[in-house]
C-alpha cells in the first residue's frame, strides 16, 4: 500500500491546455496587423527614398506625418472629423432600426416580400453616388442628406441579414416554444433574438463600414464640412498628404467601429467560445 502510494502522482496535469493554445493564437494574430503596417510604411519608405515618383504624387511618410501635426494642433482634423461622425452615427443608427424593422416583418410575412423585394433591390443595385445628388435637392446641402445618405447605404446589409437570421431559426425550437404555450413576446426574446444574434452582429459589422462610405459619397456631393470636403478641398490644392490624412483618419475610423462591434460580440456571443473547451 505504502509503495502504491508513493507511485501515485500527486498532481496530474493536462499534457496541453487548448485554452492557452487559443490565447497564443489569439496574440499572434494581433500581432499580424501590426506586422503588415511596419511593412507597408517600409515599402512606402523605400519607394519615395528612391523617387520613382514626384513627392505630390506619393508623398513621404515624414510629409504626411507633419500634415498630419498640423491639422490635428490647428483643430481643422478634429472639426471635420466631428461633422463626419455625427452624421454616420445618426444614418448608422436610423439606418440599422429601419432595416431591423422592416427584416423581421418581411421574415415573418412572405407576402411583403413580394411586394417590397424588387423596390429594395432595385434600389440596392443602384449606386448610391447616384442617389446622392438627388438627396441634396430634397433634403438640402445640410446633415439631413448625409446622414439619409449613410442610412441608405447600410440599410440593405442589415436587411437582408435581419431576414437571414429570422428565418434561419429551427422550426423544431419554434414548435418547443408553441408547445410551451409561451407568447409571441416570448417567442421573440427568448427564441428568435439569441438565435438570429450571430447573424445580426455579422450584418453589424458590415453596416459600421459602410456608414462612413454613406457619410463621405454625401459630402463629396455637396458639403461644408466633413473629411469628404477636406477630401475635395485637399485634391483641388493638390495637398497629396492631406488626402493620405483624411483617407487615414477615416480608415481608423472604420477600424474603430468594427473593433467596437467585434468587441459586442464577444461579449454577447461569449458562451460559444467558452462551449468550444467544454
Amino acid at each position: 500500500m505504502r509503495e502504491t502510494a508513493l507511485s501515485k502522482p500527486v498532481l496530474s496535469l493536462p499534457s496541453n491546455n487548448p485554452q492557452r493554445t487559443w490565447t497564443l493564437r489569439v496574440t499572434l494574430r494581433q500581432l499580424v496587423p501590426l506586422l503588415s503596417l511596419a511593412g507597408l510604411l517600409a515599402i512606402w519608405q523605400i519607394i519615395t527614398g528612391l523617387e520613382l515618383y514626384p513627392a505630390f504624387i506619393i508623398p513621404p511618410p515624414i510629409a504626411v506625418l507633419e500634415k498630419f501635426q498640423e491639422v490635428l494642433l490647428n483643430g481643422t482634423l478634429a472639426y471635420h472629423t466631428g461633422t463626419t461622425m455625427v452624421s454616420m452615427l445618426a444614418g448608422l443608427g436610423i439606418g440599422l432600426m429601419l432595416a431591423v424593422i422592416l427584416g423581421y416583418a418581411i421574415a415573418k410575412n412572405p407576402l411583403l416580400e413580394e411586394v417590397l423585394s424588387p423596390l429594395i433591390v432595385a434600389l440596392q443595385s443602384t449606386p448610391i453616388v447616384a442617389y446622392a445628388p438627388l438627396l441634396v435637392i430634397w433634403f438640402g446641402s445640410g446633415p439631413t442628406s448625409k446622414i439619409v445618405t449613410s442610412a441608405l447605404i447600410v440599410f440593405f446589409p442589415m436587411l437582408i441579414n435581419t431576414i437571414v437570421g429570422i428565418r434561419g431559426i429551427s422550426p423544431a425550437l419554434r414548435d418547443l416554444m408553441r408547445s410551451m404555450q409561451a407568447t409571441r413576446w416570448q417567442t421573440f426574446t427568448k427564441l428568435e433574438v439569441p438565435a438570429a444574434m450571430p447573424v445580426l452582429i455579422s450584418g453589424l459589422k458590415i453596416s459600421a463600414t459602410l456608414a462612413v462610405i454613406g457619410a463621405v459619397v454625401g459630402e463629396f456631393v455637396s458639403a461644408k464640412a466633413g473629411l469628404g470636403f477636406l477630401l475635395n478641398l485637399a485634391r483641388s490644392q493638390y495637398d497629396t498628404p492631406l488626402v493620405v490624412v483624411a483617407v487615414i483618419t477615416l480608415t481608423i475610423i472604420a477600424r474603430t467601429l468594427y473593433g467596437l462591434v467585434s468587441l459586442l460580440e464577444r461579449r454577447i456571443l461569449s458562451w460559444k467560445t467558452r462551449s468550444r473547451y467544454e
